[in-house]
């Protein structure tokens, strides 16, 4: 029913719609419930243990057959730079006070771990059928012994020449983000995030651009988003934002709130919570601190200085300290449960095409 196979074919799936892998938000039960409706599902692993990537993909491999895309993270932990931390927590001081909070307790660190030895381990031990990564690509011997698993490699690329970049370096297929995406922005050749592209414009000049088969991502929640994704020459969606209100989804009460009340023009791409550009709602914290603060550590040691604040607010019913992540089509979603969510994006998009083909 599917015209373009290819994403299909090359991935065992029967719908072509991927689950977006969401960090904090997304587990093995969002992922076995896409792959009950035939989508792609997919694992989070930036945020996670060892243990606990062990442990959600023992799950996700008891419980089902299905193919499962593992997700990387790709960035450099920068070395800590004491005088930029102390800076920061400076800034954040006002509101340190507010919440009775010592900043002198607050340990620094990174927030999320980039794929390394011990994740390519797990990689070989487990076999997924997809790796994917975020903010380009892993070192070349890494990325090797991920090829020689049998895995297919995809990643993110914000513009064509990340895109291109992309390619040369063996990627099976690639995900053009546009600017709409929810979460962090997969930029990694260059830093200005004022110029990126949106969907529409991104999409169709990869397409031109590249070989392999282009995953859409960014602003896309219903089936009119992936009959249009497909119309500009996508072989497949990636969605993040609509999945986030799924049951399944471990997605927070409060952020859920949020995204219940969420508008086209109450996003924005923030640095302040992690060093580096996401797209979540504004709140208190972004609009008068961000959306850009140039003293915010670089990626990702400014979250260990915000997540006292956001667990302060959060014990008091309050996500003004928190990261909504959601792209600007959150508005579309429909919380409902993430299979049957599958299956009507899918047959929304059928029937469009079908309509188009036939006119």
């Amino acid at each position: 029913m599917w015209q373009d196979r290819r994403i299909l074919d090359l991935f065992g799936i029967e719908q072509p719609v991927l689950l977006a892998p969401m960090a904090g938000a997304a587990g093995s039960s969002l992922a076995m419930a896409v792959s009950a409706a035939g989508g792609l599902g997919a694992i989070p692993c930036a945020m996670l243990t060892p243990e606990q990537i062990r442990a959600e993909l023992g799950i996700f491999r008891q419980r089902t057959g299905a193919p499962i895309n593992l997700n990387f993270f790709s960035h450099r932990n920068p070395p800590l730079d004491e005088t930029r931390e102390a800076e920061w927590r400076t800034r954040l001081k006002p509101y340190y006070d507010e919440f009775g909070l010592d900043p002198e307790t607050v340990p620094a660190g990174a927030g999320r771990n980039p794929f390394n030895e011990q994740s390519c381990a797990i990689v070989e031990e487990y076999r997924p059928e997809i790796v994917s990564f975020h903010f380009g690509l892993p070192d070349q011997d890494l990325l090797q012994r991920v090829r020689e698993t049998g895995a297919k490699i995809i990643a993110s690329a914000t513009t064509v020449a990340e895109a291109r970049w992309l390619e040369e370096r063996g990627c099976d297929a690639i995900i053009a983000q546009g600017a709409e995406a929810g979460g962090h922005r997969g930029i990694f050749l260059e830093n200005d995030v004022t110029t990126q592209p949106g969907t529409m414009a991104l999409v169709p000049q990869v397409v031109d651009a590249v070989s392999v088969p282009v995953i859409a991502a960014g602003g896309i929640a219903d089936g009119r988003g992936i009959a249009a994704a497909f119309m500009l020459g996508a072989s497949a969606v990636q969605i993040g934002t609509a999945y986030l209100q799924c049951p399944e989804a471990l997605t927070s009460p409060l952020h859920r709130q949020a995204l219940a009340n969420a508008r086209d023009d109450r996003t924005v791409i923030t640095n302040i919570f992690t060093g580096r550009p996401a797209r979540g709602i504004i709140n208190r914290f972004i609009g008068e601190l961000g959306p850009i603060n140039e003293a915010a550590p670089d990626f990702p040691l400014a979250t260990a200085a915000c997540m006292p604040l956001r667990k302060a607010a959060e014990g008091r019913g309050s996500g003004d300290f928190s990261p909504l992540w959601a792209g600007q089509a959150a508005g579309l979603a429909k919380p409902m449960p993430a299979t049957d969510l599958t299956q009507m994006l899918a047959e929304d998009a059928q029937t469009l095409l079908s309509r188009a083909a036939g006119a």
